[in-house]
């Protein structure tokens, strides 16, 4: 299979250097699943055709949907034109730029940050989740959140603080606002980075979080 990332951030700091750009980390978790080309969003960079791929994975970024940055909105139009020509999978970023191009709502939570490991209870099971549990547990860093839904969109999973965090649009696209492609190290390092801004005990409790077991392996599959 051929797949397409949509490369829409990075790694803060010189997390990159150390455990690679997001691209990478999609390429890790996905190992063996087909062949990956990556496009940089950023710099207005799209598959020509995206039904010449057999998915395209929409990455994490530091930019919200709604912010003011000549990018966004080209990227929100190729997804309104790519959904139903292809698979298509949004990570965190990915997963609120889906929601708001086919008609939800994404804010600045007001609730605050997301870090560490979270579980989201499963409340619709698709054919592709057989084999896992009740509970979808991943890294998570977020503060931005889908609050509402897109027309005739499902929720797959979610909890108290992220309702919203799995969701089916149709025509095979779906999305998650956790991290399947954080592994623990990363997600420690990155909870880190962030120490000052979080806190000391929102940043503690999220390190200590990290020690559970997760499930990208599952959500891999």
């Amino acid at each position: 299979m051929r797949i397409a990332i949509l490369e829409t951030g990075a790694p803060p700091g010189t997390l990159a250097d150390r455990f690679g750009d997001y691209p990478a980390m999609m390429r890790a978790l996905l190992d063996g699943a087909g062949s990956f080309e990556t496009f940089d969003v950023q710099e207005g960079e799209y598959p020509a055709d995206p039904s010449a791929y057999g998915a395209l994975l929409v990455t994490g970024s530091a930019a919200g949907v709604y912010d003011d940055l000549p990018w966004i909105a080209p990227l929100l139009d190729y997804l309104r034109v790519a959904k139903g020509k292809t698979r298509m999978v949004g990570i965190c970023f990915g997963h609120q730029a889906m929601a708001q191009a086919f008609g939800g709502q994404v804010i600045k939570s007001p609730k605050g940050f997301a870090v560490g490991r979270q579980a989201y209870r499963v409340q619709a099971r698709a054919p592709w989740m057989a084999g896992g549990g009740e509970e979808v547990a991943l890294a998570v860093s977020h503060q931005d959140q889908v609050v509402g839904l897109p027309p005739g969109a499902t929720v797959l999973a979610g909890s108290d603080f992220t309702p919203y965090g799995a969701l089916d649009f149709g025509d095979g696209a779906i999305s998650f606002q956790q991290h399947p492609e954080f592994d623990a190290p990363f997600a420690r390092a990155l909870v880190e980075i962030r120490r000052k801004r979080l806190g000391d005990e929102k940043a503690d409790a999220a390190v200590a979080s990290l020690d559970q077991p997760s499930d990208r392996g599952v959500v891999a599959g």
